[in-house]
Parts: structure tokens; sequence; C-alpha cells
């Protein structure tokens, strides 16, 4: 195994970015004869740089099984390494992109579906209203968003997420609370309740509901609500992830459900209506997160920028 001070005479006249891509791809496609047809060269080719990198490392970096290639635990740890480096490479090459051209650029970004009916619209609105040429690439991700891979694996930039758990690991990720979105119940402007001025809890026990599945965090400060009133949670129409269903079918005027209030904001016709009844619910937390030294680009600075300030107004609509 050569030593670091080995680097200049033996590897780093040898390891080159190419080798390492190569590399990445035998690994992600399992394969040598996928990664080459994805490389558009030879499979021959595709052998010699990994066997020319195991020979200047002196170790074995990949496994042939019946399955296709399995990487060892060296080559995890060199792809660990460079996996950073080609990312920093890559910041690199989008700063010097804005700073030749301030108004362009482009940000990757994730986000539940939750996010994008309430408070993703008002970002998005103000960063392009002051960077129209910049491009936003987002991914809606499954519920809990905060486990989603894309920081660690630096396909996105940040996610915008409600707050993970406090026994979540952050230790690698930055997480800024943006604001708190209060949840509020909600029923079709045409509903029986939308009329009355006054609602109480215990009203509402047998109506039906549409809530999200148990493991999230609506259904449980739900729960906590009507268990903190000496009731027991509703029986549910509806169980689903999916905040703009479940406001389309409140709209219609049967079921009852629990939204941020910010998705009143996008209401425009009134179609829903908040209920004047007082529900205990800890506060939902909207967060943006990001991965810990990792340098950002100027441009995604600016995006967090515009989404403090659109949070600052949704704040202030309270």
């Amino acid at each position: 195994m050569p030593k670091i001070a080995d680097w200049d005479d033996r590897i780093g006249r040898r390891l080159r970015l190419r080798d390492l891509r190569v590399l990445f791809e035998v690994v992600q496609a399992g394969s040598f004869a996928k990664a080459a047809a994805q490389l558009r060269v030879s499979q021959p080719a595709v052998s010699q740089v990994v066997a020319d990198l195991e020979h200047a490392l002196s170790v074995k970096l990949v496994d042939r099984t019946a399955r296709g290639v399995e990487p060892t635990v060296y080559a995890h740890a060199l792809l660990a390494r460079g996996r950073a480096a080609f990312d920093e490479l890559r910041q690199g090459i989008r700063d010097v992109e804005f700073l030749a051209n301030p108004s362009a650029g482009e940000v990757t970004i994730a986000y539940p579906e939750s996010l994008s009916v309430t408070v993703l619209p008002q970002i998005v609105e103000r960063f392009s209203e002051k960077h129209p040429r910049v491009v936003i690439r987002g991914d809606i991700v499954a519920a809990p968003s905060y486990k989603f891979p894309g920081l660690r694996n630096r396909t996105h930039d940040l996610i915008l997420t409600p707050a993970p758990p406090d026994d979540y690991p952050l230790d690698d990720l930055n997480v800024e609370v943006l604001f708190d979105d209060p949840w509020v119940v909600v029923a079709g402007a045409n509903s029986r309740w939308a009329r009355r001025r006054k609602v109480e809890l215990r009203e509402l026990v047998d109506e039906p509901w549409l809530i999200t599945p148990p493991e999230t965090a609506s259904s449980r400060n739900l729960e906590q609500a009507f268990r903190a009133c000496g009731l027991d949670l509703p029986a549910a129409g509806m169980v689903t992830y999916s905040m703009q269903l479940r406001a389309k079918l409140a709209v219609r005027g049967r079921f009852i459900t629990v939204v941020p209030r910010s998705l009143l904001r996008q209401d425009r016709e009134g179609q829903l209506k908040m209920l004047p009844v007082e529900v205990p619910m800890r506060p939902w937390l909207v967060t943006v997160m990001t991965l810990k030294n990792r340098t950002l680009s100027p441009v995604v600075e600016r995006f967090i920028e515009c989404a403090r300030e659109s949070a600052k107004a949704l704040a202030k609509e309270k």
C-alpha cells in the first residue's frame, strides 16, 4: 500500500480525474460492460483503467461476483473522498460561471409535496423576480423528505423540509429554521362548519377527516391534540400523504382536514375556510437543510436568502 509521501512520485502522476470518473461509473452501473456503454468507450478500456488504479494504489478496488461488480472497502473509501472532490470542482465551475454572468446559474432543490403547494411558490416567485435567468431544478421527494439522500450524495444543493425529529442524526447537516407554519383546521367554504363563529373540537370527532399516515408529524400532532382534549382520534375518511388532494377534497364540502396556514394564501378564490376551533398542536417548522463543509455557490446562497425573505413575509401574515 503506497504512503502519502509517495503521492507525487508514484500516484499523483498516474491518478487522473478521468480514472476516478470511470471507477464511479463501474460501481454505479455494477458492471464493466454497462459502464463502458455509459461512457461510450470499449469494455477493455474500462477494465484497464480500473486495473491501473488498483496497481497504483496496490489494493483491490472491485470484486467480480455472479451479480456483477461489487466495490471493496478500498473503493468505498476512495469514492467517498472522490465524490467530494468532484463536487468541489463542479461548484468551482458554477462559481466561475456566476462571476462571468451574475444573472445566470442553476440551483438544484428537493422538497416534499406539502411544501410545493404552500411556501415554495412564494420563494420561487421571489427568487425568479430577482434572478430571471437562473434555472431552478426541483424534485419532489417522498416523506419524510429530510431522510432523502440528495444532500449527502450531492444531488441537491438544499432541501426545503419540515423540521426532522429531535433524534434524527444531523451531525453532517446544517438546519436553519425559516418559520413556524401553524396547522389549522379547514373545511370547504360551502361546509356547514364554515358558517359557524365558534367550533369546539369535540363537535368534529364524528366528522369524516382527511389525515396523513400515522408515522407523519401531521397525524401525530392531530392525535396529540385530540388526546389533550380528552378525545379519541376521529375515524379517517381517507389517509393520504398528498396535501393537494386533501385540500381539493375539503373544498368539495364533505371532509375536514388540517393544513399549514400558508396553504390558505394559495387559495385565492376562498374555497377553503379556516374553522374557528382551538387545536393545541405542536409547531410545524419549515427548514432549509444543506450539507456541512460543502461550499455553496453564490446563486444557491441567494436562493436561501430569498427563502428567508419569503418566510419573514409569511410570518407577518399570521
